[in-house]
C-alpha cells in the first residue's frame, strides 16, 4: 500500500485527537520509514523486478526487519511505549500501536507472497491485490478519502495556513500516487532507498498542518 498507510495516520486522529497528526503519522509509516535505512545499512534488499505484480516494478524479497509480523509487533510496542512513557495515555498509546501494526495487515494485503512472518523463517504471506492495478487504485483510493474525511470531521483550521498546509499535502500524495500508477520504469534499489528518505519529511509537515488546525 501507498496512501493508504497515510490515511491510518489521518484517520486515527478523529480516536486520539489529543495525539498530533505527525505523531500519527510517525507510526502508520514507520516500516517504510525505517525500511530504505536498513536498504543502504545492508540489512536488508530490493532490486528491480518489471512484472513482479502488475502495481509495482520491483522485488521486495529480503526485509525481515522492518517488514516480518514479529518484528512489527515489535516497533509496534516500541512506538506505543514511548508515548506511554511520555505521555502517559493509554488511549494514545494503544491507537499508535495499533498504527503500526496496521502498516504490516494493508502490506499483506497488497503484497504477494513476499511479507516474512519472522527474521530466519521462511515462511512468506501476501494476498496480492498489487496484482490488480484497478483493484489497488479503487481501495486506496477509498481509504485514502476515509481518512482526510474523517480528519476533517476532527478538526478545523485555525488560519489560512491549517487550510494550505493540509491541502498541499493532500495534493501532493494524489500526485505522487498518480505517478505510482503510472510509473514502470523502475530504479536501481540503492537509489530506490535514497529516494525512500524522503519520507521522512512529510512526520515535520504533518506537525505544522496540526499546529494550525484545532479538534473540534
Amino acid at each position: 500500500m501507498f496512501i493508504s498507510h497515510v490515511a491510518v495516520g489521518f484517520g486515527t486522529k478523529k480516536l486520539a485527537p489529543e495525539v498530533k497528526l505527525g505523531t500519527l503519522l510517525l507510526a502508520s509509516q514507520w516500516l517504510d520509514l525505517i525500511f530504505p535505512i536498513f536498504v543502504l545499512l545492508g540489512l536488508e534488499h530490493v532490486r528491480p523486478d518489471p512484472g513482479n505484480t502488475a502495481f509495482t516494478p520491483y522485488n521486495f524479497y529480503d526485509y525481515p526487519f522492518s517488514h516480518s509480523l514479529l518484528t512489527t509487533i515489535g516497533w509496534a510496542i516500541l512506538i506505543g511505549g514511548s508515548y506511554f512513557l511520555i505521555r502517559r495515555r493509554w488511549k494514545g498509546t494503544l491507537v499508535l500501536a495499533c498504527g503500526v501494526l496496521s502498516h504490516w495487515l494493508l502490506d499483506f494485503i497488497s503484497h504477494r507472497p513476499d511479507m516474512p512472518i519472522a527474521p530466519g523463517l521462511q515462511i512468506y504471506v501476501g494476498l496480492g491485490l498489487w496484482n490488480s492495478i484497478p483493484a489497488t487504485v479503487i481501495i486506496e483510493t477509498c481509504l485514502f478519502t476515509l481518512g482526510i474525511a474523517l480528519y476533517l470531521h476532527t478538526t478545523s483550521a485555525r488560519d489560512r495556513t491549517g487550510h494550505i498546509a493540509l491541502w498541499s499535502f493532500v495534493g501532493l500524495h494524489v500526485f505522487l500516487f498518480i505517478g505510482n500508477v503510472l510509473s514502470r520504469v523502475p530504479v536501481e534499489g540503492t537509489a530506490m532507498a535514497i529516494g525512500g528518505l524522503t519520507q521522512w519529511l512529510i512526520i515535520p509537515w504533518a506537525y505544522w498542518i496540526d499546529r494550525h488546525r484545532q479538534t473540534q
